[in-house]
């Protein structure tokens, strides 16, 4: 874009975006005060929802697809903004790459940037962190599967119950009752009870 006399218009100047939140489960007199704390550190436009960590937070994205180059983003607390350091790595990669900067009021009592030094070193930590818990949860994941597997509860263990439903038919017919064809499968009488279709026996 350009003005009359045809000098292009300069980029917009860089603001603080603000973003706040409380779970569907607390008061909106915290999000309230999360948005005064903002606007009094400066922040030209808010952006606050009631959503659970867990759940979709879509105002969180119009947040992020609001911010441009040079723009920061602040939160008054880290867990206002991520359910995790997982998450938080990616948020903060996220806006990285669209050249924005995150700013949290209050990191153990302290205002952190990550455009200062202080700030990037503690975007080191948060990403050793990010880390740590992925391989932890890959660990957990392995010990659970292995657990299933020892229990014969994994996704691949011997036929279910829907997959016997063609014996409890055949030993049905062969004269035993619904208890016995259960008990032989090793399965209930509610599957053996579907697999004949409903035949009370």
């Amino acid at each position: 874009m350009a003005v009359p006399n045809g000098t292009p218009m300069p980029p917009p100047a860089p603001i603080l975006v603000g973003y706040g939140r409380t779970s569907t489960a607390e008061q909106m007199a915290g999000l309230d005060a999360q948005r005064r704390d903002l606007e009094a550190a400066g922040c030209g436009r808010v952006f606050t929802e009631q959503a659970s960590s867990v759940g979709e937070r879509p105002v969180l994205a119009r947040a992020m697809d609001y911010v441009r180059e040079g723009d920061t983003l602040v939160v008054t607390k880290i867990d206002r903004l991520a359910r995790s350091t997982i998450n938080l790595w990616e948020v903060v990669k996220e806006l990285e790459a669209k050249g924005v900067s995150l700013r949290v009021l209050n990191l153990g009592g302290e205002t952190v940037d990550t455009r200062s030094a202080t700030g990037r070193l503690i975007l080191n930590i948060f990403a050793g962190f990010a880390q740590f818990e992925r391989e932890m949860m890959l660990e957990r994941q392995k010990e659970g599967i292995a657990k299933a597997k020892a229990e014969g509860r994994y996704l691949g263990r011997k036929p279910t119950a829907r997959a016997k439903a063609e014996d409890a038919r055949r030993l049905h017919a062969q004269g035993m009752t619904v208890t016995q064809v259960a008990k032989e499968l090793g399965i209930g009488r509610g599957s053996v009870y579907r697999a004949l279709g409903g035949v009370d026996a």
